[in-house]
């Protein structure tokens, strides 16, 4: 009997609180902040309205095959913050591409014995990378 009035008791306790709305009157969703909802409408502004506008915004952010992860994958970087970073990301890439290229422009000893720095001056790359990505910032 005991057990029993413990279980209503619980009941009377937990059905109430499980059927309240939320104070808001929005329906409640699992995970949602107040980032990721003002990350949510910057991605639908800059997705915009137009097929072309669209198209662009998925190629910006999508990364599966057909590019339909764009939206989600635009809010995931903005409620994180990412955006900073993906423009680092992008100075690193882009002086990755400078140093690939002057590598293939020069000789690779020569490559080498400009930027490298230990002993056997197999750090030249690396090293130029740094010191294209540090020129940008």
């Amino acid at each position: 009997m005991k057990r029993f009035l413990v279980i209503v008791a619980l009941l009377a306790i937990a059905v109430p609180t499980a059927f309240a709305a939320p104070p808001d009157g929005k329906k409640p969703t699992a995970g949602t902040s107040a980032a990721e909802d003002r990350a949510e409408k910057a991605c639908k502004t800059e997705r915009g309205a137009t097929a072309e506008s669209i198209a662009a915004f998925n190629m910006k952010y999508g990364t599966n095959k057909n590019k339909k992860n764009a939206l989600g994958k635009c809010i995931s970087s903005k409620s994180k913050g990412e955006d900073d970073e993906d423009e680092e990301k992008q100075d690193k890439l882009n002086a990755s591409k400078k140093c690939k290229a002057e590598r293939a422009a020069t000789s690779i000893t020569a490559f080498e014995n400009t930027y490298g720095t230990n002993k056997n001056k197999k750090n030249a790359f690396g090293k130029c990378v740094s010191t294209h990505s540090k020129e940008k910032a």
